[in-house]
């Protein structure tokens, strides 16, 4: 069967965050779809498979982790949607059936993608003792980003900081169910991004996620609101870095970027 790795919310390869592809006529035994994923093992792998027409979905969509399967995954989403549409395997919008419901993606002539997700809600918790410590750098505010995310988001006090960071990643483990969310608003006013983020998840195999779509749910809305905004662009200042467009819809958001096909094989196994 064909397998694809492709650059999510970016337009060059080498670039934003890398995700397996593959579309199958059924999901096989959950064991193949983790041991697929951890040979591909890059932060996430789709696996995607046609539904009958006329349901609330047109493709079921399942993402797995080198270690375990996710709830919500905007880049592997993201792949997919791209694959589909340069493969000509679906026409117009997808509605992908998963765990956190069915989500939307459209893909325009020039490629780029919008994904419509949840808005991830977001509760305002006092600072974990040890957060700061784990992370590296005093922790301004932090919030409780719900469960389609499951991560601790931390406000820093400026894009240099989140930058530098250097966290010890297993003292983070303790401190959500997914990982920490560590963001700022942008150093520069005139730069093309609003806010910088870094996203850190060990307790599913990622020490660090390159561009995390899912974490953009709760980025968007928490920086709207500071910014006055709906749209937005994010910077996710990973080593291979990637930038995500954003809008707030209530409880939709919208996110969007390019992708680019790197690898397009046989998987024989």
């Amino acid at each position: 069967m064909r397998i694809r790795i492709v650059d999510a919310f970016t337009d060059r390869p080498f670039t934003g965050n890398p995700a397996g592809v593959l579309l199958l006529d059924a999901f096989p035994e959950d064991s193949w779809l983790q041991n697929v994923a951890l040979e591909v093992n890059h932060a996430e792998t789709a696996f995607a498979h046609p539904l009958p027409e006329g349901g609330e979905a047109d493709w079921a969509l399942r993402w797995f982790t080198p270690v375990t399967e996710v709830a919500m995954c905007g880049h592997a989403t993201l792949a997919t949607a791209h694959v589909l549409h340069a493969t000509g395997a679906h026409k117009g919008p997808v509605r992908f059936a998963t765990r956190s419901g069915v989500l939307v993606a459209g893909t325009a002539e020039d490629g780029t993608v919008v994904l419509d997700f949840p808005t991830a809600p977001l509760t305002a918790v006092d600072v974990p003792e040890g957060v700061a410590e784990a992370l590296g750098a005093p922790v301004l505010a932090a919030f409780d980003t719900g469960p389609h995310v499951g991560d601790l988001l931390v406000e820093l006090a400026d894009e240099r900081t989140v930058r530098a960071l250097r966290p010890d990643h297993k003292a983070l483990m303790t401190y959500s169910e997914r990982g920490i969310i560590a963001t700022a608003r942008a150093e520069d006013p005139a730069s093309e991004h609003d806010f910088v983020s870094r996203c850190f998840f060990p307790n599913v195999g990622i020490d660090e996620d390159p561009v995390t779509g899912s974490a953009h749910t709760a980025l968007a809305p928490y920086w709207s609101q500071r910014l006055g905004r709906a749209a937005l662009t994010g910077l996710q200042a990973s080593p291979r870095s990637g930038l995500v467009r954003t809008e707030v819809r209530g409880a939709r958001t919208l996110l969007g970027g390019r992708a680019v096909t790197v690898v397009d094989g046989e998987l024989l196994a």
